[in-house]
C-alpha cells in the first residue's frame, strides 16, 4: 500500500503495526493528501491495487471534504487526511504503543 500512496504523491506515509495493541486490525497506514481531489484519489488508489495484488475487497469510509477518509482492508485500515486533520487527532500518538514499520516523508 505504501508504494502505491508514494506513486499517487501521498505524502508523510507511515505504516503502524498495532497487531500487540489492538484486536481489531493489525495494520494502519497513514497518508496524507493535499487536497479533497487528492485524498478520493489515493482512496481509489488503495481499493484497485489491494484488489488487484492482494483480492481484497475493502470499503471506504468518510469523504474528502471532511479531510479524513479510510478504507478498511480488514487486517489493514489505511487513513487518508488532510495535513491539518492529521495534526488534529494524531493517531500516531494515540497508538504510540504500536511499532513504526516504515515513515516516509
Amino acid at each position: 500500500m505504501a508504494s502505491a500512496l508514494e506513486e499517487k504523491k501521498g505524502e508523510e506515509i507511515t505504516i503502524l503495526d498495532i497487531s500487540q495493541v489492538s484486536s481489531f486490525t493489525d495494520f494502519f497506514v497513514i497518508c496524507n493528501g493535499t487536497s479533497d481531489r487528492m485524498l478520493h484519489s489515493l482512496a481509489e488508489t488503495v481499493l484497485d491495487r489491494s484488489k488487484q495484488d492482494y483480492s481484497l475487497h475493502g470499503r471506504v469510509e468518510g469523504h474528502p471534504d471532511n479531510g479524513w477518509m479510510l478504507v478498511d482492508l480488514g487486517d489493514v485500515i489505511v487513513h487518508l487526511f488532510s495535513p491539518d486533520q492529521r495534526d488534529y487527532y494524531q493517531l500516531e500518538q494515540l497508538w504510540s504503543n504500536g511499532k513504526i514499520i516504515l515513515k516516509l516523508k
